[in-house]
């Protein structure tokens, strides 16, 4: 690997300091990122020559190497005047092996392959193709990077730190006040002058004009300072001023309505306290509580039901599966590009059941693309080989292959071909127990598996009744007996009849209501609605629709309509039990971050086990009318929103502050439904505080989310989105809670978080 000297000539002693500062800065990091191996790091910092790849005829290269704050990428530009050569690895989704991407694929050959890799980004931020000198280079690369990246939240709350660096324009660790002034918009705050100038002059002990050492530290310490803690720790810290551990338990229980112990409180100041004398002590400070505090096993998710908790071994029309709609699209419906790499973002979402539309394409390889349309197209082998690489690194359990077949019978035979070779034993083939299955099996039976949705001519039980008499024709020799089954075969195929000898556990068929499903449908026929069709069965037929869907599977789809790929709310829909509900995953919506809320617990399996009361042939739950019954355990949920910490900017212009308002919506069954909100704070994004209360009825708390939004006021347009969190009610922990903060992308903002005070209690 190649190391050029990319930087301007220094002086000896300039020299010295540089790498002795750079020295400093990395060794502070490496403890920050934990596991990383050094010898990865090492190779990162340095850097090195890469080939990028844009089209067939521009391929430059570009050196690229890892900063000193350990997160950020900073890469060779010959533009004169680009401002921007550095990329946060914060903002990278993956790193992509080999010729992955659909750049790769179209602008190299295939020899290159093994030298090839990816960086896909967050959002809709194209992908950066790049070709190493070597295969052991290449896989260097890969491997380092995906460390780090992995280990990057380590450093995010470096965050404030960081704009304190920037603000010290002439780089000499001590900041004016112009320089005082400037970092407070950097972190989100905006301040008169008289306040930055009291601020400015309280901190200045030396009086010479300027902070530098600890004077520094005493600002950031006024900066960070965080009333609504100091009052919460003043109440318990009954010990010298400390919180000894029988305070610690006294506040977990009575404040967070936990169940407590010594023991659990030692280990608690044993693995946040900072101070060693304090910890020696067997002491909490406020800095130990304050960190405990923003530790996910305090934040507001339960963190049990970050993992599988929920029992996994029920028939499969009994869980809500994350689904995707024609999940090869990057865009809109019409124009836009289909991608291997929408795939693999909507599993990495954790995704269980993906679209694949498929048409013969040329030279005897099927396509996949929106049919009728301007999408481009992308070949079916690259997507069976992306959904192979991709579909288990998020969780476990089966991925549902939902294929709208419109091949000729050759390409059909092609497609069987690649399901089969490439996906191996984890393509189910046939049932898993002996004789005709009577239900769905479970996703537990089912983990690691891929699963076809499709199209058949006959009945599942006609093969079984086939195959029994076969068995009983004890004169057939092996080769009339093969001549035999592929003549079976070949008579079911047709334009729109897939692969019967795959076995289709899910087969799609007309739906007629439902008291001839009932009749005449055997459990794996399912049925798939438009999203209008769907929402009027849910309005004026709940009942029978949450019946249907104890036993059959609904599929959901957006309307035609939605040519820019937007989407629908999910939520009627799961009220009425149907499990297949299939979003746009490329479009950022409200509906979007409602569906991540939704599979965002059950450890993110994308499978989430629907309440009791919705996995009963006999239920008389009804979602509209709410008729009396089990599902009714009507709760009164308090929320108080205290105060902000770190919002980000929504216009990045230096002069630019947010006005932050949130607010606190329930998504479930229609009488569940409400939102409320706060009044904004002007001009302060780094700690605003509400102290705002609230007060919701919630009558089907199994059914229900709770979303906080924060949004940046304007009293002449609309409020522009800051962040979200959406997460199931049960799901939500009692007291006082940090709530982190997603952007648009679905993606943790980091440092950004709102702090809340939630109880629940039972309704009179």
């Amino acid at each position: 690997m190649s190391c050029l000297q990319r930087e301007p000539e220094l002086s000896r002693s300039q020299e010295l300091l540089r790498i002795a500062s750079r020295k400093k800065a990395i060794q502070k990091n490496v403890k920050l990122l934990g596991r990383l191996h050094y010898s990865d790091l090492q190779f990162l910092l340095q850097g090195g020559d890469l080939l990028k790849v844009r089209s067939s005829s521009w391929k430059k290269t570009r050196y690229f190497r890892l900063q000193e704050d350990c997160k950020t990428m900073w890469r060779e530009s010959k533009k004169t005047f680009k401002s921007k050569q550095t990329f946060s690895l914060d903002d990278i989704a993956e790193i992509l092996m080999g010729r992955q991407s659909e750049g790769l694929k179209k602008n190299t050959e295939e020899q290159v392959e093994s030298r090839c890799f990816s960086i896909m980004f967050k959002g809709r931020r194209k992908n950066l193709d790049l070709i190493a000198s070597s295969e052991e280079e290449a896989k260097q690369w890969v491997k380092s990077l995906q460390k780090v990246v992995s280990n990057i939240n380590n450093l995010s709350r470096q965050q404030t730190t960081d704009c304190l660096r920037k603000a010290d324009k002439n780089k000499d660790d001590k900041l004016s006040e112009s320089e005082v002034k400037n970092f407070l918009r950097l972190i989100n705050i905006e301040v008169d002058d008289d306040y930055a100038e009291m601020l400015f002059k309280k901190c200045d002990k030396s009086k010479s004009g300027y902070l530098a050492g600890e004077e520094i530290e005493h600002f950031y310490d006024l900066l960070t300072q965080r009333e609504e803690i100091d009052v919460i720790y003043g109440e318990y810290a009954k010990t010298t001023g400390f919180m000894s551990p029988q305070n610690l338990v006294d506040f977990l229980m009575k404040e967070q309505r936990g169940k407590a112990t010594l023991a659990d409180a030692h280990k608690i100041i044993e693995k946040y306290e900072p101070d060693e004398h304090a910890k020696e002590k067997k002491l909490l400070s406020k800095d130990g509580f304050l960190m405990y505090l923003h530790h996910p096993e305090a934040m507001i998710l339960n963190p049990e039901h970050s993992e599988v908790y929920q029992d996994m071994s029920q028939p499969l029309s009994h869980y809500f599966i994350s689904s995707s709609h024609n999940t090869y699209l990057m865009e809109d419906q019409l124009k836009g590009p289909s991608s291997t790499e929408a795939y693999v973002r909507a599993l990495l979402k954790g995704c269980r059941c993906v679209e694949l539309d498929c048409w013969d394409g040329s030279e005897g390889e099927p396509l996949i693309y929106h049919g009728y349309t301007l999408t481009s197209r992308i070949l079916f082998k690259d997507v069976i080989k992306a959904i192979k690489e991709y579909a288990f690194k998020t969780s476990d359990y089966p991925v549902i292959l939902s294929l709208e077949n419109h091949c000729c019978v050759e390409q059909q035979a092609v497609m069987a071909h690649h399901m089969s070779s490439i996906l191996g034993s984890a393509l189910v083939t046939s049932p898993l127990g002996d004789g005709m299955p009577t239900n769905f099996p479970s996703p537990e039976e089912l983990k690691g598996k891929f699963l076809i949705k499709g199209k058949r001519l006959n009945k599942l039980e006609a093969c079984f009744a086939s195959e029994t008499a076969a068995d009983e024709d004890t004169d057939v020799t092996e080769e009339e007996e093969r001549d035999i089954k592929l003549e079976s075969i070949n008579s079911h195929f047709g334009r729109h009849v897939i692969f019967t000898h795959l076995y289709i556990l899910f087969n799609i068929v007309h739906f007629h209501g439902f008291d001839d499903a009932r009749k005449n449908l055997s459990f794996y026929e399912m049925s798939s609605f438009k999203e209008a069709k769907a929402v009027t069965l849910a309005e004026e037929s709940a009942n029978a629709y949450v019946r249907h869907n104890v036993e059959k599977l609904s599929r959901i789809y957006p309307a035609g309509k939605r040519t820019d790929s937007s989407n629908y709310d999910p939520v009627p829909l799961w009220n009425a039990g149907c499990q297949i509900v299939a979003l746009n995953f490329q479009t950022t919506c409200n509906d979007m971050d409602v569906n991540q809320g939704r599979f965002l617990v059950n450890g993110k399996s994308g499978y989430i086990l629907k309440p009791a009361f919705m996995r009963d042939i006999t239920t008389e739950f009804d979602p509209i009318t709410l008729t009396r019954g089990d599902w009714l355990k009507h709760k009164t949920l308090h929320i108080m929103v205290i105060s902000g910490q770190q919002l980000p900017k929504v216009n990045k212009k230096k002069s630019s502050i947010v006005d932050p308002l949130v607010k606190v919506e329930v998504h479930g069954v229609p009488a569940d439904v409400a939102e409320k909100e706060t009044r904004p704070v002007d001009n302060n994004g780094f700690n605003p505080e509400w102290n705002e209360n609230f007060q919701f009825d919630v009558y089907v708390p199994e059914l229900a989310l709770v979303r906080f939004v924060v949004e940046d006021h304007d009293s002449t347009s609309d409020n522009e989105f800051v962040g979200q969190y959406t997460l199931p009610f049960t799901s939500l922990q009692l007291g006082y809670r940090h709530v982190p903060l997603l952007n648009k992308n679905g993606d943790l903002l980091p440092s950004a978080g709102l702090f809340v005070h939630v109880m629940v209690m039972d309704a009179e």
